[in-house]
């Protein structure tokens, strides 16, 4: 176990309450932080807090699983202001999903603080029974470091490079994701107008070329058959390709990305 101290989760919602439950079956001193009352989380409200002022000053490291930047921003330097607060923060792990070029501008701005970028994929039903993938970016040295806590809540580690490679690495597997998700919607919708029956195409998509996580994993995934909402895991997706494309190189053709998110956007509960 690392000896940075305690650990605090920063947004517990579908993602996060099930990683810091897997921190605590491991045995980490974790607590988790959330606009949501502690109440509200069950088995967990010893656990969690709703006020900055109830995390311990001397947490060692910050997992922050928050939606977006504004969130980010609101964490770290805003009314939240953990960068501030937590006087003893060593390592700051982002986990959210957002664009690898606010990740490279942060990094100068958390002084002497250790930034990793620690976004997953597996969606909501990975985080509960602990087998994330995990995209890593920063010093070596430190993911070695960090590396049972990520062991705790994931199966799978990339370390992609330093500190935003891993984060470049999850917008564009995202940019992929949505297209499947996007492309693999409509095949469905259209298939149910040309009345093949649904599971037999998806266990032909399974063996098939056409074979894809999303498709493998229609049953299981949780948002398979909802529409976009800002706050469900498809407006997430929509986030994710944004963030692509404001990585995307200079000069780089974004027709596609864009066609991805239109056809996001035009999802609706089936």
């Amino acid at each position: 176990m690392p000896t940075s101290g305690k650990i605090c989760v920063a947004g517990c919602g579908r993602m996060g309450e099930p990683m810091l439950a897997a921190l605590l079956a491991g045995g980490f001193q974790a607590k988790g932080f959330d606009i949501r009352t502690p109440e509200s989380y069950g088995k967990f409200a010893e656990h969690m807090a709703d006020q900055p002022a109830d995390i311990p000053t001397d947490t060692g490291i910050l997992i922050s699983v928050v939606r977006d930047v504004p969130q980010t921003e609101d964490l770290l330097f805003g009314d939240q202001g953990f960068i501030k607060r937590l006087n003893s923060l060593k390592y700051l792990i982002v986990s959210s999903t957002v664009s690898p070029r606010y990740i490279n501008d942060l990094k100068t701005r958390i002084g002497n603080i250790q930034l990793i970028d620690a976004p997953m994929s597996g969606a909501a039903i990975a985080a509960q029974e602990a087998r994330l993938s995990f995209m890593l970016g920063g010093p070596e040295q430190d993911i070695f470091t960090l590396m049972p806590l990520f062991k705790t809540m994931g199966r799978h580690f990339h370390h992609m490079g330093d500190t935003g490679a891993g984060m470049t690495a999850k917008v564009l597997n995202n940019l992929i994701a949505a297209g499947s998700v996007a492309l693999t919607r409509t095949a469905l919708d259209w298939a149910q107008d040309a009345g093949l029956g649904e599971q037999k195409l998806l266990d032909l998509i399974h063996t098939s070329s056409g074979q894809n996580w999303f498709a493998s994993g229609f049953e299981e995934i949780e948002f398979s058959n909802d529409g976009i909402e800002p706050d469900n895991s498809i407006g997430l997706l929509k986030k994710d390709v944004e963030a692509a494309m404001d990585a995307a190189p200079t000069g780089a053709n974004t027709e596609l990305a864009q066609a991805v998110i239109n056809r996001v956007l035009a999802l609706k509960p089936r």
